[in-house]
């Protein structure tokens, strides 16, 4: 079945303060400024695309997403150097080469990680630099019942037998992978974010922002209301009643520079 776009631009941004850390570290890894040319795959409302604009006082910096009702929200922002564009990160391609390549908490939804950031790398000039940060939590009740209960029926029948999977390597990975691409310099490690949400029941307002989408894009409205009410109760149960909770959130950043 063909997937339609149910990002929601407030509900992401729910939880902008906690979503925006990792954000903020991934940015002070990167040593090229000024950056010239800089590309961000899967850029969201652009807000964050903004800031990385100024940080790394880009020429010229170009925010990708396939969501136009995120690319709406995007378009709003008036920065010189500053453009939006809509595309499949998956196959999206720059016009010239760039040097830096940004993706923060967007490349965990594609596939095949050793091809993917092979094309990353072939869109840098000598010496540019990569940065992505991918969510690493999927081992987490949150994420796990998610994946359970959609294959159950009727969900699963309703998505075709569409299941999700979390293509995400062990950071160990990732180091390996970028000195096989020829990064002369690195960094790769496993964060955990801390964040105390008002009680365990607001884990599925965080994830519906975000993992839910997947499935929500996928099945009936109505279905859709079953499945979240399905995985709230089934959470509830698994965290139990908290005020607050604490939401531990694993996260990897990893950036290189290639060789000048």
């Amino acid at each position: 079945m063909t997937a339609r776009d149910t990002w929601n631009p407030t509900q992401y941004e729910r939880f902008r303060a906690e979503r925006e850390q990792p954000f903020y570290d991934l940015v002070a890894l990167i040593t090229r400024r000024p950056a010239g040319r800089v590309v961000d795959l899967g850029c969201g409302t652009g807000t964050l695309t903004a800031v990385l604009h100024r940080e790394l006082t880009a020429t010229e910096t170009i925010g990708i997403d396939s969501s136009e009702a995120m690319l709406e929200r995007a378009r709003s922002l008036d920065v010189d150097g500053l453009t939006f564009a809509p595309g499949d990160i998956s196959e999206w391609r720059p016009a010239e080469l760039v040097d830096v390549v940004f993706s923060n908490a967007a490349l965990q939804w594609l596939g095949d990680h050793l091809a993917l950031f092979a094309r990353l790398t072939a869109m840098l000039v000598p010496g540019g630099e990569l940065a992505v940060q991918v969510p690493a939590n999927f081992d987490h009740a949150s994420h796990r019942l998610a994946a359970e209960i959609a294959r159950e029926e009727p969900f699963l029948g309703a998505m075709g037998g569409w299941t999700r999977t979390f293509p995400v390597l062990p950071p160990e990975e990732y180091a390996t992978l970028l000195h096989q691409l020829g990064f002369a310099e690195q960094s790769v490690r496993l964060q955990v974010y801390a964040h105390v949400l008002e009680s365990s029941d607001a884990v599925v307002e965080w994830v519906r922002g975000t993992l839910l989408t997947d499935y929500e894009s996928r099945m009936p409205a109505a279905m859709y209301q079953d499945f979240v009410a399905r995985y709230r109760e089934r959470l509830r149960a698994a965290l139990g009643e908290q005020r607050p909770y604490f939401y531990p959130f694993k996260r990897i950043l990893l950036w290189g520079r290639l060789p000048a």
